[in-house]
């Protein structure tokens, strides 16, 4: 199998030839299931409507059209609504470093009333490793597009953009979502590279007012540290399972260097500044550790600019089908609230 799944066309052939007492036998469905007919590694691009609109008629100073160049996307998953998943190789300009990224648009993004906003993106994290995949988007299954999906349809959550990077850079290590001295620069690789992507390929919002992370463990650890980091960019943060503190061995005990990193400590600065505003929700199971430690940072950093909240997912654990499930039952419609949505034009219909 090639690279991102995709079969040849002559190997496809063959599947599909001596599949066919198969699907005969199963009434036609077997061979969809085994992936036979599939179009799962097929070239996918996603923003059709765009371009027409952004060459016939002036935009909203608050809409970035994409600025190019253009990523080269293929499939890894079709969702019952009809948005998919794509995946691409990134090179980041600015870390140096290369790793895959899966994308999501909801399916207001190809609405022709919508094509000439910006939409709101979501940086999404996973734990783990996160290293060579991003399990928000190699697997559907957890949930996370059809949470957005559902939540925009009744009217609960924006219909975000899922952005969903490699978080590591090997199997191996933690790198702390930072650009840790001596290894690859997964902070700039997350905080610079991925939003110019982003930039370069969607429809987005010039303000930090429709930029966001979320994220689970070491995911959710690297997503607020973000906002806290750098809140002229980002505006608030879905922390999940959460790490508070900078954790990983590379640091070798460079103590400047972590503190440049931990969220406390950033914190405090961004308290003495006076802002701006961030706004971080947590997400915590209760059949899971780790409630005493976010509560801990909330009660001391949770004030003046910080806002700060506590999602309470009942017999939840440590894992992504509990915290799509606390986004479900709160977390979504929270940071609904405080970012920028899309604005249908008045005159399509």
């Amino acid at each position: 199998m090639t690279e991102g799944g995709r079969r040849p066309h002559r190997l496809r052939m063959i599947l599909i030839s001596g599949g066919l007492a198969l699907t005969l036998a199963a009434g036609g469905t077997a061979a969809y299931k085994f992936g036979l007919f599939s179009d799962i590694g097929d070239p996918v691009s996603f923003g059709k409507v765009q371009e027409k609109a952004g060459a016939a008629a002036e935009l909203p100073p608050e809409v970035q059209m994409p600025t190019g160049p253009k990523a080269s996307f293929i499939r890894t998953s079709r969702l019952p609504d009809g948005t998919q998943i794509g995946r691409t190789t990134l090179t980041g300009k600015k870390s140096g470093f290369t790793g895959d990224v899966w994308v999501w648009v909801p399916k207001e993004y190809d609405d022709p009333r919508y094509a000439k906003s910006g939409f709101p993106v979501l940086i999404s994290l996973p734990g783990g490793r996160g290293y060579p995949t991003n399990y928000w988007g190699t697997g559907p299954g957890l949930g996370l597009q059809k949470a957005v999906s559902d939540g925009a349809k009744a009217g609960t959550s924006l219909p975000f953009i899922l952005i969903m990077p490699v978080h590591n850079a090997d199997t191996k290590h933690h790198f702390d979502a930072s650009d840790i001295p001596g290894q690859p620069k997964m902070g700039t690789w997350m905080v610079e590279d991925i939003p110019d992507f982003t930039k370069a390929n969607f429809r987005t919002f010039t303000s930090r007012d429709g930029w966001a992370f979320m994220g689970s463990s070491a995911g959710g650890f690297g997503a607020f540290k973000h906002v806290l980091k750098y809140p002229d960019r980002f505006k608030a943060a879905i922390a999940s399972g959460v790490d508070i503190v900078p954790d990983s061995p590379l640091w070798q005990g460079n103590k400047q260097a972590m503190d440049a990193d931990n969220p406390e400590k950033l914190a405090e600065k961004l308290i003495a500044a006076g802002g701006p505003d961030v706004y971080i929700n947590f997400q915590i199971g209760t059949a899971e550790t780790g409630r005493d430690k976010a509560e801990k940072f909330m009660n001391d950093f949770g004030k003046g600019p910080v806002h700060t909240s506590l999602q309470v997912i009942q017999d939840g654990e440590h894992n992504g089908k509990s915290y799509v499930r606390g986004m479900r039952e709160g977390a979504l419609e929270w940071i609904s609230k405080v970012m920028k949505g899309p604005t249908p034009d008045p005159g399509v219909r």
